[in-house]
């Protein structure tokens, strides 16, 4: 899935999205708020969800090769996380939705498209 259909199929808002955004795929998802429990996960080009807004996140997301990150429970980025997005050209998008109902809506996105 790219992260372009995700915008456009899941009720989430663009906080940054580099030049590339349309090329941008992934296959999985990992979901979490702990990023030591990312970092140990053996996965390249995923879609990393949390409700961490900190570059902590951006951090993460860059070190382990996330193709994207989406924020949920209404979390708003600082400007240093933005920065740090635009910075490593991460896509960064946000979402109302809990992170159970986002990870239910994007498999659901995953599974039937």
């Amino acid at each position: 899935m790219t992260v372009q259909t995700l915008i456009e199929n899941l009720p989430a808002s663009t906080v940054y999205l580099p030049p590339h955004t349309n090329t941008v795929e992934f296959t999985e998802v990992i979901a979490g708020d702990l990023m030591s429990d990312i970092l140990v996960s053996q996965k390249d080009g995923y879609l990393l969800i949390t409700g961490l807004a900190t570059e902590q996140a951006i951090r993460t997301a860059d070190v382990s090769g996330a193709a994207a990150v989406l924020l949920v429970n209404d979390k708003l980025p600082s400007i240093k996380m933005k920065e740090l997005a635009q910075s490593c050209q991460i896509p960064l998008l946000a979402t109302a939705l809990p992170m159970f109902e986002a990870c239910s809506a994007i498999c659901r996105l995953i599974l039937f498209g």
